[in-house]
């Protein structure tokens, strides 16, 4: 007889470390109706050969919150649930090779501090007496994490599966889901055992998500690398040593090498992320197997040999010791490394829990998150950085493999940024790329598309080693300095390709609209930014809003925000209502034509009515083509972002670029545009304007209507402004040195962690550092003088007027 129930209220596909931890969260939350089903037995897939290192260190606030949750829980765990734990939390040691990597680990230990996390910087001789078998030879540091460690990857999945199961929650193993269809708003699950209806499903199927996904008509963007590691035999001075001192050593990274050693009872384990990598399952020749539980791919030492002999460098121990075994099973990788948690993205009521790189020190804040997400429809921490929407429709096969190889190949790297990788480029290519391309435009990809970061000239270095570096200063620079006063003195052009680009048109259309965001809807032939929240009044997103007629308007927002926007925009669509909603970012391109002389430019080229005032828009003609005339600028000067249909595009601006030459007219690139916006001190999406902050947080209550009877998220905001706000939105003018402030950069005021950068950048028209940050709101007052720490140093600021530190006034904007 089957043990599978005929109905859950959530069914979770995969049973390993994330799916069991998703599996226990949903219960603690009270939703215990849960079932989860694994193919084989639980931890068949990559948990069972894991490595089991739990480490707290990223370089991503969102990740090093859910790394420090994990490590949290793993410590209580096995008394909370009465079950035996091997976890040994022994600490690790981070070798740093360069000044680069000594800044990078200063960040961290300031991010870890804020999350309440005492991670510390090691000198070479502090090295020594923690690792007493380290060589320290070209060593400029180390960051020691004393919440570090590992633990048994077996016995973490049978705990969580044990603690969920105590709470009423099911696990039916040797059950695979081969099939998913939708009934009357439920999923339907067929197994070999049968059927189970359940309202949500969650796909945390590790590395074959993706045929999973396949279930239910996703392509999960993500591919499988074959990762070795070495166990080798016992050490008899190591196990001398660690009688004695009655502990593991501490777990070693070498970073910069690119390999961790950890002692494994009295031997070592070596996992090295060697560049010569191999991806798996990915040409006909190499088919993923229909099951592949508890199997490995055969050994391939070759690739490890120049590691091996590193580390054997590093710690001379490792020479004496014999090889034990050689473990080289699969692991899955997204195009960045990061997992997928959330909504899986055009599908309803199913999420994600899977492609994780690292899946044992993330499991148990994966499955905080995945809980949070499907009980409550949002998660206590901004997730962006592993939300399946951040891809779109670009990540075919191809661009994840070669994503995926580059970042196993440069698992620890260092994220510049100024620098920009390689692999997978082109995806998505402006109508006007190769002219801009011969103007020297250095590029990046945005949701695939190709935008100018800045102009090069001859000469200038644009080798990948000159971006290695933190530093505001480099080949760039006195660019990003040109095209700033290009735009300041006469004119500048962007392009834009990639605008997320909705169409919302028909009956109710704007009264839906004004019930969904804080402000009011313009009128017809104005423009105006809206902003959205949550229940708890949390900034969602922001976009621009053209109305075109009465219920027909344009909403406009950020490239990488396409698949995440509409979804949010659907998600709030009732079934029956009058109006359409339709993705149309496809069809159209934009540029961004800025500074003094635009006007003077485009009364050349148009008939257009060049004296409609800011945030009005208008449809005009430019070499026989029409376009759309839109009176902003996130740069902060005169000037009017052109949006024009694909095909139409090259024609406009090649008629706009020939008639700007005798006006100054150059071309800038968003390098140049992000140092106009925070002189503005305009908001970026996912750094400023996040669901870390509220709308009122935000500084943004100038975009809140409160006569309105209801919008989304009204209630919270109304009780948060009655009580007063904890942390309020600043522009702070920073005494820096050498860098500007990275994103969550720590705030200092009389030794006391006060608040956070959420951008940072050098303004080149007021010839200042600035960052934009949330600080405690005692504190937010013109002229306070607080501290930002950038890279381990902290530094005078001052907070200023809540105003633009360019053209306070907006006089040169609205000229």
């Amino acid at each position: 007889m089957s043990n599978l129930p005929s109905h859950a209220r959530v069914v979770i596909i995969g049973g390993g470390a994330v799916g069991a931890s998703s599996l226990y969260h949903l219960a603690r939350a009270g939703w215990t109706d849960c079932v989860l089903l694994e193919k084989n037995e639980l931890t068949a897939g990559s948990t069972w050969h894991a490595a089991g290192n739990v480490p707290t260190f990223s370089s991503s606030w969102s990740i090093m919150n859910m790394q420090r949750y994990s490590a949290s829980l793993y410590r209580e765990l096995g008394q909370l649930i009465d079950y035996p734990m091997n976890y040994h939390v022994t600490g690790s040691i981070r070798l740093g090779h360069s000044k680069e990597r000594l800044q990078e680990f200063k960040r961290v230990v300031g991010m870890g501090r804020y999350q309440g996390m005492d991670l510390d910087i090691l000198t070479p001789d502090e090295m020594r007496r923690r690792y007493p078998f380290l060589e320290t030879h070209q060593l400029t540091g180390a960051l020691y994490d004393p919440y570090d460690g590992d633990i048994d990857p077996a016995q973490l999945t049978q705990a969580l599966a044990k603690g969920a199961r105590d709470m009423g929650a099911k696990i039916i193993r040797f059950c695979p889901a081969t099939a998913a269809r939708r009934e009357s708003d439920e999923w339907v699950i067929t197994t070999p055992q049968g059927e189970i209806r359940c309202e949500y499903v969650v796909n945390a199927a590790g590395y074959y998500a993706r045929e999973v996904g396949k279930m239910f008509g996703r392509d999960v963007p993500m591919m499988v690398m074959s990762h070795q590691y070495i166990l080798f035999d016992e050490i008899p001075e190591l196990a001398a040593w660690s009688k004695e001192a009655g502990r593991k050593l501490p777990l070693l990274r070498d970073v910069d090498s690119s390999y961790y050693l950890r002692q494994e009872k009295f031997g070592m384990n070596l996992g090295p992320y060697e560049r010569n990598c191999r991806a798996h399952w990915t040409a006909p020749d190499d088919p993923m197997p229909e099951d592949f539980s508890f199997q490995l791919f055969p050994n391939d030492l070759e690739r490890l040999e120049w590691y091996l002999n590193d580390a054997v460098e590093r710690v001379p121990i490792l020479g004496t010791a014999g090889l034990s075994r050689v473990i080289n099973g699969p692991i899955p990788y997204a195009p960045d490394g990061n997992p997928l948690i959330g909504p899986m993205p055009g599908v309803p009521n199913a999420f994600e829990a899977c492609v994780f790189t690292f899946g044992i020190c993330q499991a148990g804040g994966a499955g905080k998150v995945l809980a949070e997400w499907v009980t409550e429809g949002q998660t206590e921490w901004d997730m962006w950085s592993c939300d399946p929407r951040r891809y779109t429709d670009y990540t075919d096969q191809d661009y994840c493999i070669a994503k995926g190889k580059e970042i196993y190949g440069h698992e620890y790297a260092m994220h510049f940024p100024k620098h920009y990788w390689p692999a997978g480029r082109n995806k998505k290519l402006s109508p006007i790329h190769d002219r801009i391309a011969a103007l020297g435009a250095q590029f990046k990809p945005y949701n695939g598309w190709e935008r100018a970061m800045w102009y090069a000239k001859p000469g200038d270095d644009i080798s990948d080693a000159a971006t290695q570096t933190w530093g505001r200063e480099g080949p760039w620079a006195k660019r990003i300095e040109e095209e700033c006063l290009a735009v300041r003195d006469a004119a500048g052009i962007l392009d834009l390709p990639g605008f997320s680009r909705f169409r919302l048109k028909g009956e109710g259309a704007r009264k839906w609209l004004s019930e969904l965001i804080t402000g009011r809807v313009p009128k017809p032939g104005r423009i105006g930014l809206a902003y959205f929240a949550d229940e708890k009044g949390r900034i969602i997103t922001e976009m621009s809003v053209m109305a075109i007629e009465e219920d027909f308007f344009f909403l406009i927002t950020a490239a990488t925000a396409q698949w995440h926007d509409f979804e949010w925009l659907q998600k709030h669509r009732s079934a029956d209502a009058a109006f359409a909603l339709d993705d149309v970012t496809a069809n159209f391109s934009c540029q961004i034509l800025t500074g003094p002389k635009s006007r003077d430019i485009l009364a050349e080229v148009s008939g257009a009515d060049l004296s409609k005032g800011w945030l009005t828009h208008q449809t005009a003609e430019i070499a026989g083509r029409y376009c759309q005339l839109v009176r902003v600028s996130f740069a902060g000067e005169l000037g009017w972002e052109i949006h024009t249909k694909v095909e139409d595009t090259a024609a406009i601006f090649n008629a706009v670029w020939e008639a700007g030459q005798k006006h100054g007219l150059k071309p800038f690139g968003m390098e140049a545009l992000d140092s106009l916006r925070i002189e503005k001190g305009y908001r970026a999406w996912k750094g400023d304007l996040s669901t870390d902050y509220t709308v009122l947080q935000g500084g943004l209550e100038r975009f809140v209507d409160w006569s309105k009877p209801s919008f989304k998220g009204k209630a919270a905001l109304e009780r948060e402004k009655q009580r007063g706000a904890t942390k309020r939105f600043v522009t702070l003018t920073v005494e820096a040195g050498e860098c500007d402030a990275p994103y969550m950069s720590t705030l200092w005021s009389g030794g006391e962690v006060v608040g956070e950068t959420t951008s940072g950048n050098w303004g080149y028209r007021v010839s200042k550092s600035i960052a934009l940050g949330m600080l405690r709101a005692d504190l937010a007052a013109p002229g306070q003088e607080i501290e930002v720490e950038i890279f381990g140093e902290r530094f005078k600021a001052i907070v200023q007027p809540d105003q633009p530190l360019w053209d306070p006034s907006n006089e040169r904007l609205k000229a």
